[in-house]
């Protein structure tokens, strides 16, 4: 009997997975919320292109693309810049999110995906322990396998049983709410930094950045706590304020959004049930990039289903998908979510400290999409010593560097000891384990 394989949520590493499962003859649908012209927000988004390798899919042409921009980093005060400096070889490429989506989806279909557009995706179907199918406003779908690509709030996720013990929803500092918006550039002004990004901006927990353009200036607008759009109209006037490019008129854009900003998810399988990209917590924890991880675990999940030749499609078989993102991938990322929750408590103050006595450094900053684990933020070099030096002066701020060590050793330490095998008791004693880390 052929199987049927469900992508809930038009994600980017769903429809990779789709495209890569069904070049193998099994039956893959895609349901998605959105109208195929309303797929993906009117913004650009910045990855890795070498990640397109892992779905087998070749470098866009060059009027779609361009290569991302160096960023300026600065702390509350604004007086000490620190100064991105990416290797060619590391460099991102920037292209609208449209064009993303009109490349996913038509290298699917060449492979017979087929899309169900308009469904808004309500919650899974299940039997005992197994998720059999999804249920939308256009009713109740069945298939041997569901991949949950519905984002950071998936409604599959978050209305699983209980007893599937696979974490619902993002707890406090886990998220950040965005607000982005291209505005008109004002004419005959120049930026002094072309991708100024400010962390706490105004003193508030989060980060804004503004990068100046040829034709437009845009605006990103992040915080760990919700805010509206009066809220996001007044930031965006202290944002005008400091930089003279960024101007009044709306020109695209103006969306709110929710990114997870954390490790990944403890348990992304099930019976019949597989999480991938923000609906697994997938994302670079500090800077929110999250496509080139999710191609990467769509290359991983295709082959662990394809491997599944009874299509059992079990948690027993579809372990082999998180046990290697987590050696591969999730065992470096998870200890980068100890440093975002160190950046999370900082107050102005010790963060204006840390950039004026240089204990973070072009190197620490260059962190890009391309990153893929904690040794890609921290680096040796020699200032080091006067580096220590600068922390052991301040003895509150030692004592955070230091809680963040211990915590990271426990990390890295837990992600090595992820069984290798499958059972179910061995599986939730360690993700509680892992799941402690981060409260």
């Amino acid at each position: 009997m052929s199987k049927k394989v469900i992508v809930a949520g038009g994600g980017h590493g769903g429809i990779a997975a789709a495209s890569l499962i069904a070049r193998s003859g099994i039956d893959v649908t895609v349901y998605e919320k959105n109208s195929r012209e309303a797929m993906g927000y009117d913004w650009t988004d910045i990855f890795a292109p070498d990640s397109l390798k892992d779905i087998g899919i070749a470098m866009p042409s060059e009027e779609l693309y361009e290569y991302k921009t160096d960023m300026t980093f600065y702390s509350t005060d604004e007086k000490s810049p620190i100064y991105q400096d990416t290797p060619d070889d590391e460099k991102e490429i920037k292209m609208e999110r449209r064009d993303i989506y009109n490349m996913l989806i038509e290298n699917a279909e060449k492979y017979g995906v087929k899309f169900e557009f308009e469904q808004n995706i309500l919650q899974p179907l299940t039997e005992g322990t197994r998720v059999v199918g999804i249920k939308t406003d256009k009713g109740e779908f069945f298939a041997d396998l569901v991949i949950d690509a519905c984002g950071c709030m998936s409604p599959i996720r978050m209305n699983l049983p209980k007893n599937f013990r696979v974490q619902k929803a993002p707890v406090k500092n886990e998220k950040f709410y965005i607000y982005r918006a291209f505005f008109n550039k004002v004419p005959e002004t120049v930026a002094e930094d072309k991708y100024k990004v400010c962390m706490l901006p105004e003193g508030k927990s989060g980060i804004g950045w503004v990068a100046s353009e040829d034709k437009y200036t845009d605006l990103l607008i992040g915080r760990f706590e919700p805010f509206d759009e009066t809220e996001a109209r007044r930031t965006a006037e202290y944002f005008r304020s400091k930089n003279p490019t960024l101007g009044s008129e709306i020109l695209r854009g103006g969306d709110f959004v929710q990114i997870p900003v954390r490790q990944p998810l403890s348990v992304m399988v099930c019976d019949g049930y597989a999480a991938i990209g923000d609906s697994a917590f997938m994302t670079v924890p500090i800077i929110g990039s999250g496509i080139a991880n999710s191609f990467r675990a769509a290359k991983i999940l295709s082959e662990t289903v394809i491997a599944d030749v009874d299509g059992e499609y079990s948690g027993k078989t579809l372990w082999a998908y998180q046990y290697r993102f987590f050696k591969e991938y999730g065992a470096g990322l998870a200890p980068l979510a100890i440093v975002k929750l160190l950046l999370a408590k900082l107050t102005p103050e010790k963060l204006n400290y840390i950039f004026e006595k240089g204990i973070l450094t072009s190197k620490e900053m260059t962190i890009t999409a391309k990153s893929t684990g904690i040794w890609d933020f921290f680096h040796f070099s020699p200032d080091l010593p006067k580096r220590g030096i600068a922390i052991v002066k301040d003895k509150a701020l030692l004592k955070e560097i230091i809680w963040v060590a211990k915590k990271m050793a426990s990390v890295i330490t837990v992600c090595a000891k992820i069984p290798k095998k499958y059972d179910r008791a061995s599986v939730f004693a360690w993700a509680w384990k892992y799941d402690q880390l981060f409260r």
